[in-house]
């Protein structure tokens, strides 16, 4: 395993995060997997040297998080460990359960703190902007958060670049604790942070972890079109998954990654993982996987260089989209 440090912080990640949304509760999504089946995951990660885990408090309503505190209790070491999960989306039926107010703020925090089993939990993010909440409240909520010991850093996800720029912004001229890194949607199939987001993220010292960084697995290959909903039970039940892709010049790109990867001998999900590993911004892609095959692809990714003609042919059949993945 390679490391890098978490943006402009001195704390130090794996070059991939093992992203924990597929391990819970199947009653909340059918392709997750139960405890028991988790767990190997876990243990395979922690083995191969991986460090960097992130959860949220909305996956499988909770019970990701009690799962993900278990294993990383159980095979790792937490003070190596750096364990992040987000706040934001709805969590009951009440109307002070969803958002990022002080006082969901605050209750999600304790919440999430709980099921994790840990005192501190090393990044919390926002899992996406609130436009109900003023961006002062909730930068002070988390800042307090951070002076209490509940919180070690703070990051964002998936937004326009103003708003991380407005955030930052706020958070400078309080003195309060600022975002370190962003969690956005980024692939070989979906560039478009590349815009804006990205040299952000670069200028002001933000860890760039992309989620979705095959594309919900259209990148790994194992599809027979871009519309195919018959290779999964993911691909069959995921309907926001079919809302991302289907544009002008995505199936050329998985043909370029299967194209890539038969020369090279490898999986098509390695080529996809190590085209991002290429992109001196990213720090390290959150990888989801229910098979431990794919887990070994993506730890198997942070060792093959593409020479640059290879990144070329990668990228040629892109072409520009509308902006997806902020709701």
């Amino acid at each position: 395993m390679q490391y890098t440090h978490l943006g402009a912080t001195g704390v130090t990640v794996s070059r991939i995060c093992l992203g924990c949304m597929s391990y819970g509760s199947s009653a909340w999504r059918p392709w997750v997997l139960n405890e028991d089946e988790a767990r190997p995951f876990f243990r395979r990660a922690i083995e191969a040297g991986i460090n960097f885990f992130d959860t949220a408090d909305m996956y499988s309503l909770g019970v990701s998080e009690e799962v993900t505190g278990r294993a990383l209790r159980e095979y790792g070491n937490l003070d190596e460990i750096v364990l992040a999960t987000k706040v934001f989306n709805r969590m009951g039926p009440g109307p002070n359960m969803a958002g990022l107010s002080r006082k969901h703020i605050v209750q999600a925090c304790e919440a999430s703190l709980r099921r994790l089993g840990v005192e501190t939990i090393d990044l919390y993010q926002i899992h996406r902007f609130d436009p109900a909440t003023p961006m002062e409240e909730t930068l002070a909520a988390l800042d307090d958060l951070v002076h209490a010991g509940k919180v070690r850093y703070i990051g964002a996800s998936s937004g326009w670049a103003w708003q991380l720029a407005r955030a930052l912004g706020i958070s400078e001229r309080n003195g309060w604790a600022r975002f370190v890194s962003m969690q956005n949607h980024y692939n070989l199939i979906y560039r478009e942070e590349e815009r804006e987001m990205i040299p952000l993220c670069r200028a002001e010292g933000l860890a760039i972890i992309p989620w979705s960084p095959l594309a919900r697995g259209l990148l790994a290959g194992g599809r027979t079109a871009i519309d195919d909903r018959s290779s999964t039970t993911r691909a069959a039940t995921d309907e926001y998954a079919h809302s991302l892709y289907g544009g002008p010049g995505d199936w050329e790109i998985v043909e370029a990654v299967r194209a890539v990867a038969a020369e090279r001998g490898v999986t098509p999900a390695e080529v996809a993982l190590a085209w991002l590993l290429s992109k001196p911004w990213v720090t390290a892609p959150i990888v989801g996987a229910t098979k431990l095959s794919h887990l070994d692809a993506a730890i198997r990714a942070v060792e093959l260089k593409l020479e640059p003609e290879e990144i070329a042919r990668l990228e040629v059949p892109y072409r520009p989209h509308e902006v997806r993945g902020h709701q």
